[in-house]
């Protein structure tokens, strides 16, 4: 528990602070966009070309990955399906809410849980690669298409939005420099892959403050209600915890182990990193496609106080069991 406490703690914190400088006024009203704004167009494109382009794309075909990629494929798919059929969400919407339904947060969660817990974080590195190159470019198809800046009169209309989104999405065009960096067998120059990292380092920090802020002031695409009111509803933030930390990891459990036989120490690490708590990703994309806010933002924050319980929960029955 400690060790896990270890991991969380900068999350909260940092959370916390973004919600204290909300509360205190200290950099104006539109702190929320423009930070929001800074990680998803310079900051998060930075860390993931750092990321993709210092690794190998092919790294993730192995058993374990296809446990995981089945949990968040059911998770992601189930959470877009019942986000249209409970609660009346459009096509962008529903992409959020299968986002927090079944994308882990690896990167700034992931590696120190899988450091402390596994003594190895080489999982989460493929999982990182997964997300990046092939699960977020889907969900931004989604919300491009879903919402006004997506739409088009006529399917020509649709498809060249679609295939010219890699270049008007920084996301997708960093992941795919990245890759084309990757697979050429390019180095960079060291400043320039050094201004890289250091670009990139601000997009988690910045994010969670953006979170903690958004817990205070208005929430973008919303209602005019200030902070403190009912939001999208506890059922649906209820239902997508649910699928992030119970049925994904559950899922993930049963690919891995009765149908595939993993051995122990992999199978630990499929259901650890699946129970993981949703991304911050999906608060920043939702804030950017100018969506209601308070849906992602309940998921994330909740997820990660209940994935407390799971992870704990996992590592001990795993570990018990002799798996």
């Amino acid at each position: 528990m400690s060790a896990l406490l270890t991991a969380f703690a900068p999350i909260w914190m940092l959370t916390a602070i973004g919600y204290a400088v909300g509360r205190g006024g200290l950099l104006g009203a539109g702190a929320e966009a423009v930070l929001g704004r800074f990680v998803f167009h310079v900051a998060m494109p930075a860390a993931l070309f750092t990321m993709v382009s210092g690794a190998r794309p092919g790294a993730f075909a192995n058993p374990s990955m296809v446990a995981f990629a089945a949990g968040t494929a059911l998770a992601c798919g189930l959470g877009f399906l019942l986000s249209g059929r409970l609660f009346g969400r459009g096509t962008a919407d529903r992409a959020i809410g299968g986002m927090v339904s079944g994308y882990v947060n690896s990167a700034n969660l992931g590696i120190p849980v899988a450091v402390q817990v596994l003594g190895d974080a080489s999982f989460v590195a493929q999982i990182i690669l997964f997300q990046v190159l092939l699960v977020s470019p889907v969900i931004l198809t989604l919300l491009d298409s879903g919402t006004e800046s997506g739409t088009g009169t006529g399917g020509s209309a649709v498809l060249r939005r679609m295939l010219t989104m890699p270049v008007r999405n920084p996301i997708i065009l960093a992941s795919l420099l990245g890759l084309a960096v990757s697979a050429l067998g390019l180095r960079l120059p060291h400043a320039l892959a050094h201004s890289c990292e250091l670009l990139g380092s601000a997009a988690v920090p910045t994010a969670l403050i953006a979170l903690g802020l958004s817990l205070h002031t208005r929430p973008v695409g919303g209602e005019a209600t200030p902070t403190g009111g009912s939001g999208p509803g506890r059922a649906e933030t209820v239902l997508a915890v649910a699928l992030k930390t119970v049925f994904q990891p559950l899922i993930a459990f049963a690919v891995g182990g009765p149908l595939l036989g993993l051995p122990g120490p992999q199978l630990l690490a499929v259901v650890l990193c699946s129970a993981l708590p949703a991304a911050q990703n999906a608060f920043i994309y939702a804030q950017q496609y100018g969506l209601d806010t308070r849906a992602p933002r309940d998921a994330v924050v909740a997820s990660t106080v209940v994935s407390m319980a799971t992870l704990s929960l996992a590592t001990w029955a795993l570990g018990t069991f002799g798996t």
